[in-house]
């Protein structure tokens, strides 16, 4: 087992082209951090979230950007076992962590849901963003990767006819004045667990009752996109690249801050 400082510098160093590298684009390509911020980085147990606490650690020691982080980890009704799981690897680790309870897996145990991982996902978000507002954060960081954003993309395309992303950063809707932020935006989940294992480490999956649940959609799109990279080379990455480059001459239709708009709106006009 390799200790905390090995695992440090594991990332800058032999990861350096796969994490580090790409961790660094996120954060400058999409403009995520500022001087004066104070970032909740948001643990989920999981080896995203862990990953993500110890690049913006390694990036406030050494980055010319001042700024503070709160590292705080939501217990929303997590076994003994995982919990102390959870604490373990923050030892290992050397991250300070405030751990806080909710009653999330109880609510959705008592009201069955047929999208219990999307009604998990909107609780956690608000707890998240209160407790970061009850720590004077003006951001809270999440731990998504490459692969949940193009996950995100496919879902919408084929469930929900629309082409939405999951956007690297935005103002929450219902805390004014503070922003999300997924610096993890351009590393590939594969590297994750690559990291991972290198170093002897072992995360928490999703330990929610309902993870067991096999029909989950998202799963579904993993595997396609991964058939998909696998026939046609690059596939995944033009998936994420398409949200870059869309030619709105070329759609029939687009929303616009929640306005509809059609390409004969302005047909005639030409």
């Amino acid at each position: 087992m390799n200790n905390y400082k090995d695992i440090e510098n594991s990332i800058i160093k032999k990861f350096r082209k796969k994490i580090w590298s790409r961790f660094i684009r996120s954060i400058n390509q999409y403009e995520l951090i500022s001087d004066g911020d104070k970032i909740a980085v948001c643990l989920s147990g999981g080896k995203d979230s862990f990953l993500l606490a110890k690049c913006l650690e390694e990036f406030s020691r050494h980055g010319k950007i001042k700024f503070e982080l709160k590292y705080i980890i939501m217990d929303p009704g997590y076994k003994k076992k995982h919990l102390q799981k959870i604490k373990e690897n923050l030892t290992k680790l050397n991250i300070q962590a405030t751990i806080f309870k909710t009653d999330i897996f109880t609510i959705i145990n008592k009201h069955p849901n047929n999208s219990p991982c999307y009604l998990c996902a909107r609780m956690r978000r608000g707890f998240l963003y209160s407790k970061a507002q009850e720590l004077n954060c003006n951001k809270i960081a999440l731990g998504h990767h490459f692969n949940d954003i193009i996950e995100t993309i496919m879902l919408n395309i084929i469930y929900a006819g629309e082409y939405k992303t999951m956007m690297p950063k935005l103002y929450s809707d219902n805390f004014k004045n503070i922003q999300l932020i997924r610096p993890l935006y351009y590393v590939k989940e594969e590297d994750i667990i690559a990291w991972a294992e290198y170093n002897q480490l072992t995360f928490l999956d999703c330990s929610c009752i309902q993870s067991s649940n096999q029909n989950n959609k998202r799963v579904e799109i993993k595997e396609l996109i991964k058939d998909l990279t696998h026939k046609f080379e690059d596939a995944d990455i033009n998936i994420m690249r398409s949200s870059e480059n869309i030619n709105l001459d070329a759609v029939i239709g687009f929303k616009e801050k929640k306005t509809k708009k059609h390409f004969l709106d302005n047909y005639h006009k030409k």
